[in-house]
């Protein structure tokens, strides 16, 4: 996240005047202090403001070997971004054995479990984090069904996929399992946080 700009005292004038009225450059140095103090306040209001609108709930979505090598990468970040969510972070890996059962460690004690681990092993992964109002729940409406037969068209898994064990992608269930996978597959500073340009026509202000 970028830092503020130095705020102007009463003995510094404000050093960017292209972008101030033409009138500004005729006010004294302690009122161009203190409108700029003013305009930092009211965008840092407005931050929040936002913020407060989208209520930053993150969801962990990763697009499985299946949906890789199908080319279907660009469709799914697509759609999330259509629907108003903002991408926090993505990457291309190859997670290990370890990594992975790890991640499914929950799933253990499954009679699939050796090889739902093995097809994850079988290529890349794009793994992301999304942000954005109900994140977890919406992103899992976005993938649709676990079994691609049961899946609505519309959704991904309902347009892509046929075989549960070929569903094309992952979503975190719960918020508390998003920030405990976004941890697993992301390191500190991977997950970016910035001011989403399209907020204010997404999210109604409070």
């Amino acid at each position: 996240m970028m830092a503020d700009e130095n705020t102007a005292t009463s003995s510094q004038p404000v050093e960017n005047r292209s972008a101030d009225p033409p009138i500004f450059k005729h006010l004294s140095p302690k009122t161009q202090g203190l409108l700029q103090k003013v305009q930092k306040h009211r965008q840092e209001q407005e931050r929040q403001d936002l913020n407060t609108m989208t209520a930053n709930e993150q969801t962990f979505i990763a697009i499985k070997p299946d949906g890789v090598q199908r080319g279907l990468v660009g469709d799914i970040i697509s759609r999330f971004e259509k629907r108003g969510y903002k991408l926090a972070a993505i990457k291309l890996v190859t997670p290990s054995k370890e990594h992975l059962e790890k991640h499914y460690e929950d799933l253990s004690d499954k009679p699939f479990y050796k090889g739902l681990v093995a097809y994850m092993l079988s290529g890349p992964i794009c793994a992301m984090v999304w942000e954005g109002r109900d994140a977890v729940k919406t992103g899992r409406a976005i993938l649709g069904a676990t079994n691609p037969l049961a899946s609505s068209p519309g959704t991904i898994r309902g347009d892509y996929a046929i075989d549960v064990g070929r569903n094309v992608c992952h979503g975190s269930d719960s918020v508390d399992n998003a920030k405990k996978e976004i941890a697993l597959w992301f390191k500190e500073g991977e997950v970016i946080s910035y001011k989403h340009s399209q907020a204010e026509w997404i999210y109604e202000k409070p």
